[in-house]
């Protein structure tokens, strides 16, 4: 079940990515601060979370917001699956849920940014596979011989 992020759930997502091999301190702290952003001014429209709940235990989430200072683009600022539940569709879910979200917004882009590096290769190949493409990349943003890759999915919203 997708649902919406309560204040309860903040520790049970750190938790969550702290089992997560790619993530370092730091990127949980960012992620963490947009969790408590969101629980502790639930009437804030910057970052909406959802979160995959199953038996009782949150397996996963995303966290979507629209881009500022434009009309229709969102950015998929994290989105994350229990490592213990791999293998389940988690994943492909709340991306799912996350274009819904967007489309249901009159969103036409949704946005992802990730790191290049091989440790990365899992995450590259899950945008490539729900048909995402590679629509920037900066060299060495995150540190020399680290580029920034933005994958994008457009969204025709006159069909919806």
């Amino acid at each position: 079940m997708i649902r919406r992020i309560k204040q309860s759930d903040e520790v049970e997502i750190e938790n969550m990515l702290t089992r997560i091999p790619n993530f370092n301190e730091a990127e949980i702290k960012v992620a963490m601060e947009l969790v408590n952003i969101s629980v502790m001014n639930p009437d804030q429209t910057d970052y909406h979370l959802y979160v995959y709940e199953n038996d009782g235990k949150i397996v996963g989430y995303h966290c979507t917001g629209k881009r500022p200072l434009t009309d229709g683009v969102y950015d998929l600022y994290w989105i994350a699956s229990d490592p213990e539940a791999s293998g389940k569709g988690i994943g492909k879910q709340l991306l799912e849920h996350a274009e819904e979200f967007v489309r249901s917004n009159n969103g036409r882009w949704l946005l992802a940014e990730t790191s290049s590096k091989e440790s990365y290769a899992s995450t590259q190949n899950f945008y490539l596979r729900n048909k995402y493409s590679i629509i920037s990349e900066i060299r060495d943003f995150y540190s020399v011989g680290d580029d920034l890759l933005v994958f994008g999915k457009y969204f025709n919203n006159k069909n919806h």
